[in-house]
């Protein structure tokens, strides 16, 4: 183990001063590498990173923006607040290609069509960024990820002699669109992201915002155009198929919210039925359903208001998840409530009543599984309505 590591440290240290003091000979080739789908929820999205090839120099390097640490004490908290540190990482190709062939992960390259001064530009900006004090940047999921980067990059070399193909514009489609696309929307996870941003997700997505994901990256890269001598010519040279697996699709969740969501709904209208014949509440039902979303509506107001999340802001799920249903819980543990308890179910109702009005004049799209919750929020909000009106007039 020992050896290995003194292997791969004097190996890192072989590439760094070899290339660092290089100039790129004629013969070398920078391509964009994207890789499939894993396993992971973080993985779902595919990968895209950057190789520089040059034979005459020996050098066969991989650049890669992704790059986080679990171990990091502070991850966790900073990935809540926002300030999620990644970092550009170097490393010989081959390891990347052995670790996408375990994952069974499929891995296209494509070589990029620019002359040996740009070539040389895009190596060079690389290296300095692999330094220790360049490597670290702030990721955003949907503005500067591992697909914009090697986007922006070239966009910065290459200035107005790059021209992206735009033909897929034709569909308009939202960030949240695109997001869903990759995870499937009956899963938990692609259920807490939907509830944890906002409206911004649901703005019709340029032609450089498809490019946050690596499969939309390809293949808007495969149609664009790059000025040469005077001359529009494909922005790719070639593209290879490096390891060739079957795309791994994101399946829905055996136990999905839709399904828990669905029998949750129908205990609740049960349980409403027999409250209402027997003129009396199930106080801990509505405690636990006003605490639940009163928890969710105080973490979607500090995603808002105190992170640094680009897409946190004007979420409209905190028409059902009000913060304020936190503390109203535990005064709905009591027998006898406030006659001002009325008004405010009324108003949280109609929140409730606002939401198809958001959906359809397009202003913020709500996930799927979220219905059979939001039905039963409706239920339970008529009937304590009810209840408090039938015993006023007790």
């Amino acid at each position: 183990m020992i050896k290995k590591l003194l292997y791969l440290s004097f190996l890192c240290f072989v590439i760094n001063n070899t290339a660092q003091n290089a100039q790129l000979s004629a013969y070398a080739e920078i391509s964009i590498i994207t890789s499939g789908p894993g396993e992971n929820l973080y993985e779902k999205f595919g990968h895209t990173a950057i190789r520089v090839k040059d034979p005459l120099l020996n050098l066969d390097i991989l650049y890669n923006y992704g790059i986080f640490d679990f171990d990091d004490p502070n991850f966790y908290s900073n990935f809540v607040k926002g300030f999620m540190k990644y970092k550009l990482a170097r490393y010989p190709f081959h390891y990347s290609l052995k670790s996408a062939n375990q994952d069974e992960r499929w891995v296209k390259q494509q070589v990029l069509n620019l002359t040996a001064q740009q070539k040389n530009a895009y190596f060079q900006f690389l290296e300095r960024n692999t330094q220790p004090e360049n490597a670290s940047y702030f990721y955003d999921p949907f503005f500067d990820n591992c697909a914009t980067r090697p986007k922006d990059i070239l966009k910065d070399i290459l200035k107005d002699k790059l021209t992206f193909d735009t033909s897929i514009l034709d569909q308009e489609r939202s960030l949240r669109d695109l997001m869903n696309e990759k995870i499937n929307t009956n899963t938990w996870g692609s259920f807490g992201i939907n509830i944890a941003l906002g409206s911004r997700l649901d703005q019709i997505a340029t032609v450089e915002e498809y490019m946050y994901l690596p499969e939309y990256l390809f293949s808007i890269f495969e149609k664009s155009t790059v000025k040469k001598d005077g001359e529009s010519a494909p922005l790719v040279r070639g593209t290879k198929t490096l390891l060739d697996f079957k795309t791994k699709t994101s399946e829905s969740d055996s136990i999905s919210p839709f399904l828990i969501f669905s029998i949750l709904l129908i205990i609740t209208i049960l349980i409403s039925l027999n409250d209402f014949k027997k003129h009396k509440r199930t106080r801990i039902l509505d405690f636990i359903l006003f605490l639940t979303t009163g928890i969710m509506g105080i973490l979607i107001v500090f995603l808002w208001f105190f992170t640094n999340h680009s897409t946190a802001p004007n979420n409209f799920n905190f028409l059902w998840a009000f913060a304020p249903n936190f503390f109203i819980a535990f005064l709905l543990l009591k027998k006898n409530l406030h006659p001002w308890i009325k008004h405010y179910l009324i108003l949280v109702l109609a929140f409730l009543g606002l939401i198809p009005i958001v959906t359809l004049i397009g202003l913020q799209k709500f996930t799927y599984p979220l219905y059979p919750l939001l039905l039963l929020l409706v239920v339970r909000y008529i009937f304590l309505i009810k209840h408090q009106k039938n015993k006023a007039l007790a």
